[in-house]
Order: C-alpha cells, then sequence, then structure tokens
C-alpha cells in the first residue's frame, strides 16, 4: 500500500509538467488548426535557458523560471510571425513540413550551441526529501508540482477571465466572424502560439533540474504531448490537464509494477486503446478551448 501511494505521488508531480506540455500544444492546434512539430524543441529551449540563467549567469533559481518561460514566450511569437503567417491559407501538409523543418533547425541549434554532454542545473533545495509518513518527496519535486499547477491556473485565467482569453475563444469558434467583429485574428495567432510555447518551454525549465539537459530531451517530450492531446481530445484544454495526469499516472504505475523498461510504452500503449474506442479521446466536446 506504501509503495502504491508513492507512485500516486510521484505520478501527482510528473503529471503537472505533462498537462503544461498538453495545454500548449492543443491550444496551438484548436485555434490555429497547427500542428507544432517544434514543441518538443521548445521544451529544450526552456530547458537550456534554465540552465543558462542557473549555472552561466548565476541568476537566482527561482528568478531563472520566467525568465525561461520568457525566452519560450518571445522564440514562439518570432517562429510565427516568420514562418507560420507567410504561409498562413496554404494547405496543412505545408504547414506541417514547415513546422519540422523549423524543429529540427531548433534542436539541432541546440546541439551545435551547447554540445552532446549532458548538463546538470543546480536547485536551491535541500538535497534530504520530505518525508511524510510512508512517502518521500523531493523538495524539488514539490517546486516543480507547485509551479506546474500555478502555471495551469493562470493559463485557465487567462482563457476564461481576460479579453485576450475571449478573443481567442471566439477566432477558435469562427475566425472569420471574429474579425469582422473587431477581433485582430493575426495578433490571437500570434498570442496563440506564443503561449502555447512559452508553456513548452516551462514544462522543459522544471524538469530540466530534476534530470539533466540535453539537446535531445525534446523528442520523446514531443511524443508525449501528441500522446496526451489524444487522450484528451483536440483543441480541449481540459482534456490535455487531465490526459496529463492519466500519462503521468499510467507510466508511474507501469515503471513500478511491470518493469521501468516499460514506462514510456504503457502510456502508448493507452493511446492506442483511446484511439480504437473512442479516437476523438477521452474529453472531445463540440466547444473545446476553455
Amino acid at each position: 500500500m506504501n509503495e502504491l501511494v508513492q507512485h500516486l505521488v510521484n505520478a501527482l508531480i510528473l503529471g503537472g509538467t505533462y498537462a503544461l506540455l498538453g495545454i500548449g500544444l492543443t491550444l496551438i492546434f484548436g485555434i490555429m488548426n497547427v500542428v507544432n512539430f517544434t514543441h518538443g524543441a521548445l521544451y529544450t529551449v526552456g530547458a537550456y535557458v534554465m540552465y543558462l540563467a542557473v549555472a552561466a549567469l548565476g541568476l537566482n533559481f527561482f528568478l531563472a523560471l520566467p525568465v525561461a518561460i520568457l525566452g519560450g514566450l518571445l522564440l514562439g511569437a518570432a517562429i510565427e510571425l516568420v514562418l507560420l503567417r507567410p504561409f498562413r491559407g496554404s494547405d496543412i501538409d505545408t504547414t506541417m513540413l514547415v513546422m519540422i523543418g523549423a524543429g529540427i533547425i531548433l534542436q539541432s541549434g541546440t546541439l551545435w550551441t551547447f554540445g552532446g554532454v549532458a548538463k546538470a542545473i543546480p536547485a536551491p533545495f535541500p538535497e534530504a526529501p520530505l518525508q511524510i509518513g510512508p512517502v518521500s518527496v523531493s523538495w524539488l519535486r514539490l517546486f516543480v508540482l507547485g509551479a506546474a499547477l500555478t502555471l495551469i491556473a493562470l493559463t485557465y485565467a487567462l482563457i476564461n477571465r481576460t479579453r485576450l482569453g475571449l478573443a481567442m475563444r471566439a477566432a477558435f469558434q469562427d475566425s472569420d466572424t471574429a474579425a469582422l467583429m473587431g477581433v485582430d485574428v493575426r495578433r490571437i495567432y500570434t498570442a496563440t502560439f506564443a503561449l502555447g510555447s512559452s508553456l513548452a518551454a516551462a514544462a522543459g525549465a522544471l524538469l530540466g533540474p530534476v534530470y539533466v539537459v540535453f539537446p535531445q530531451m525534446g523528442g520523446l517530450a514531443e511524443l508525449k504531448a501528441f500522446a496526451i492531446v489524444i487522450l484528451g481530445g483536440l483543441g480541449n484544454v481540459t482534456g490535455a490537464a487531465i490526459g496529463g495526469f492519466i500519462l503521468a499516472l499510467a507510466e508511474e504505475l507501469g515503471a513500478g509494477y511491470v518493469s521501468s523498461g516499460y514506462r514510456d510504452a504503457m502510456g502508448f500503449l493507452i493511446i492506442i486503446a483511446v484511439l480504437l474506442y473512442r479516437p476523438t479521446g477521452l474529453f472531445a466536446k463540440a466547444e473545446r478551448i476553455g
């Protein structure tokens, strides 16, 4: 029983960052109808910005996180302005090829800049874990969970409680009608891609100190983000958040009770089952954003 409780706690902590990945990806697809193949590269960029800020520049660990998020935000806005805006109106195949190329360029750029050696991000937390009964949790992982839940709550508030969020939901419903009502759809697309990119960078910045940072780390993260979106239903923000926790739970229980080598496989087995029996996702609905 104690082992099960430990696995559930670990899944909760990991699920917060998975939810960030899924929400960012599903926002971009739901509003812009763009399959973002740079999502994993942006996750990697967030981790490397965190590393540069803390290890190279000596910035305070807690201040480095918003710097990494801001870096993802600005890079995402630049990708939308330079690569996506000129191809708006093109078929989805063209856009996908552009995004795949952008993802390869970003990954190669991080490899060329930082080399292939994994790097560790120092964290200002005690090494001794917090012991609550039979459950042992590191202070760093508790911070990761708290930061992830805070970012998820802020994203929900932005979508549902602000004028920008209202415009984003209007663009999702019908971009042409939204434009006739005075919404600058081009700006909304830029803001949406920047927001989704910042959430991917935030996930990388949070998990970077937990593990290590290396140029290929975004590949598996991107696959998991797509898996989460499939679980939750394309364009469904709530579904993406829940899907992130479901995927983390499947991985943690699979690693604990089957084999650690099947950690990643267990999550994708669930994806196959969902695609077979509910291809629109577990939480798909007609009005998805918000």
